[in-house]
């Protein structure tokens, strides 16, 4: 068995007995404790596997438990800070009449029954292209700095404090049809209570964000146990309230609904039970998960793809790369051809000055304007004399 599969399966058991709560089960056999926090921290569920690394303390040694206990640690700390600084966030840029879109929030720590087992997720925002200049000048007076950019999307800034803020001035999706799709959820963006210009997405528009993110990460083996276990707690949490129809048509208009089926079940299979139905709907063929398990978990090693959403989902992915590649190639290619000329034009100058330049050498220009084209080569013979001598 690939060794990140052992690992990861390792991870999702654990991580499901703590969601479920069950008792814990000692660990046999010697473990790679330092392979085992890295792939938890990968996957950002190292402050939950802490928990369940306790009763097994004296099998892991001191090392990687305090490095599991400093996530922990994290969440504790971060679970002090975030409210605050979300809406302090939120607050600034509503007094600035800064319009913005919600798109997640540190909520979901809410939906969790453990609120420290949740991830340290950024407050992430969506702004049109004026607005985000404009947030980005008010983040940066609260203390924020540009950790990373996301090319071509917007960035990533954080604080000492360690709360982080993800701003956007185009829709996170490396398809065009996803973000065709999500602009027309963000038309259904609400204002949210007590705030004007602060707009948030309903339940639905939320879940199915996720859902899309969810599958553009699997496609690309970006995607992480933390992702689909966000996403079914927000299931769990928001099952009875949920329009299932309107999200499987909307799943459909994404053309992942099939995909997306899988990924809530197998989520649920992973830190719920098996009898859990996705959609009223329960699985029949359990292969088919075995086969999104180990391409997960082995992040792509192992993959033998049997959904054609996911294969087609790929391609589209693979398409827009090369389209975004051969844009910047033209691009440099146009560049170079500009500096150039540039440096063409600067030279032509040099060799031929302007009519005004050259009356000020030679005065009898401005009476006999036509000797102009003599007094150039006049003044390029003394200058090539001059490097001569």
């Amino acid at each position: 068995m690939n060794r990140l599969i052992f690992e990861g399966r390792f991870l999702v058991n654990l991580t499901g007995s703590i969601m479920r709560q069950d008792d814990l089960r000692p660990v046999h056999g010697r473990l790679d404790w330092e392979r085992m926090y890295r792939t938890a921290d990968y996957h950002r569920i190292a402050n939950i596997i802490y928990l369940g690394v306790l009763g097994n303390g004296e099998r892991v040694p001191a090392r990687w438990k305090n490095r599991f206990f400093e996530r922990y640690q994290e969440a504790l700390r971060f679970g002090d800070i975030c409210a605050h600084a979300e809406n302090e966030i939120l607050t600034l840029l509503d007094m600035g009449g800064i319009s913005c879109t919600v798109l997640e929030s540190c909520g979901i720590r809410d939906l969790y029954h453990i609120h420290e087992i949740a991830a340290n997720s950024p407050l992430r925002l969506y702004l049109d292209s004026e607005s985000y200049s404009l947030a980005k000048g008010y983040l940066v007076d609260l203390g924020y700095e540009t950790d990373r950019f996301y090319d071509g999307f917007g960035e990533h800034m954080k604080r000492v404090s360690g709360f982080e803020v993800d701003i956007y001035y185009k829709i996170p999706f490396p398809v065009r049809l996803f973000e065709k799709q999500m602009l027309y959820l963000l038309e259904h963006a609400q204002v949210r209570s007590t705030y004007q210009y602060v707009r948030t997405l309903p339940v639905e528009d939320q879940f199915l964000f996720r859902l899309a993110e969810a599958a553009c990460h699997y496609v690309t083996d970006e995607l992480l146990i933390r992702e689909l276990l966000d996403i079914y707690v927000i299931y769990q949490a928001w099952q009875a309230q949920l329009n299932q129809e309107y999200i499987m048509k909307k799943l459909s208009d994404f053309h992942i609904n099939e995909l997306a089926g899988k990924l809530v079940q197998i989520s649920c299979m992973w830190f719920g039970t098996k009898k859990d139905a996705v959609f009223g709907l329960l699985p029949e063929d359990m292969g088919v998960f075995d086969v999104l398990e180990n391409r997960m978990l082995s992040r792509g090693a192992i993959m033998k793809e049997t959904d054609t959403q996911a294969a087609c989902l790929l391609q589209l992915i693979q398409k827009e790369q090369d389209r975004e590649r051969h844009r910047k190639k033209l691009e440099r290619v146009r560049k170079k051809a500009k500096e150039c000329w540039q440096r063409f034009t600067r030279r032509l100058s040099w060799i031929f000055p302007e009519y005004k330049y050259m009356c000020a050498i030679y005065p009898v220009l401005e009476k006999i304007p036509f000797l102009l084209p003599f007094c150039w080569i006049r003044r390029d013979i003394r200058l090539l004399l001059g490097m001569f001598r």
